[in-house]
């Protein structure tokens, strides 16, 4: 956990110091050198004379650490996509923390269909009356999902009435940008298989380009997004003719 902690600091402050660290944390700077020299070895920092820096400028944010971001805004968009879904569809959550808190406002749901590529949807369906299908295929222990030619496989052998798709960043030019070209080429199957198709992000990640890997989107689809969504994040959204809906 110190470690994990370590890494944030140099990546959002861009250096972090021995003795600072040693402080911050309540242990010797011997101990906070040990813990340096490790995280250099995995490839996580890079050395400096005292201290450390960040060897990627936009690290890939754990779901664990996503969770807790936005909560409101993300429980609203929850709460809004939610009430799309009618008895008898068959619905694709995508993984990630918004599609998770989506699976929470689905638990009581009668006569429907979910199928996931997410641990944290298949968790919060246990036990109640949703029939769950799980996509499987190969795990991103980052982001909690399932990804790779196992789950295309089972994608390409399902239709889907309506897709919730997460996104570590959306564009209107370029669409969903996310860590790797595994998850983008799943994310355009799944707006392929799909007759409706939402993509669930809170205001912070409207117009965000963290990484270079891209899913285009269809010729339609609904942007969900919370209250804190400015005109000027919006435009070019609707200015291409896609539907967005502030979720209250």
């Amino acid at each position: 956990m110190r470690r994990e902690e370590i890494v944030r600091l140099a990546t959002e402050t861009g250096l972090a110091g021995v003795e600072e660290l040693a402080a911050r944390f309540g242990v010797t700077q011997s101990t906070i050198r040990r813990d340096l020299a490790h995280l250099k070895a995995a490839g996580l920092l890079a050395r400096t004379y005292g201290g450390a820096m960040a060897v990627v400028t936009h690290p890939e944010a754990s779901l664990r650490q996503r969770i807790g971001e936005a909560f409101e805004a993300k429980r609203a968009i929850a709460s809004w996509a939610a009430a799309q879904v009618r008895p008898g569809e068959t619905i694709l959550l995508d993984a990630g923390s918004t599609t998770g808190a989506l699976a929470h406002e689905l638990r009581d749901a009668a006569d429907l269909t979910v199928a996931t590529t997410g641990l944290t949807a298949l968790q919060e369906l246990v036990g109640t009356g949703v029939h769950v299908e799980c996509l499987g295929g190969t795990l991103r222990h980052v982001s909690q999902g399932f990804v790779g030619p196992l789950a295309e496989a089972a994608l390409s052998r399902m239709t889907f009435d309506r897709a919730f798709l997460g996104a570590d960043g959306v564009t209107a030019e370029d669409g969903i940008c996310e860590a790797s070209l595994q998850q983008t080429g799943l994310k355009e199957l799944m707006m392929a298989r799909s007759h409706h198709v939402y993509v669930l992000v809170h205001a912070a990640k409207l117009g965000r380009r963290p990484f270079h890997a891209w899913a285009r989107m269809p010729d339609r689809w609904t942007l969900v997004t919370d209250t804190s969504a400015t005109d000027d994040l919006l435009e070019p959204f609707t200015a291409r003719g896609v539907e967005t809906v502030i979720a209250i």
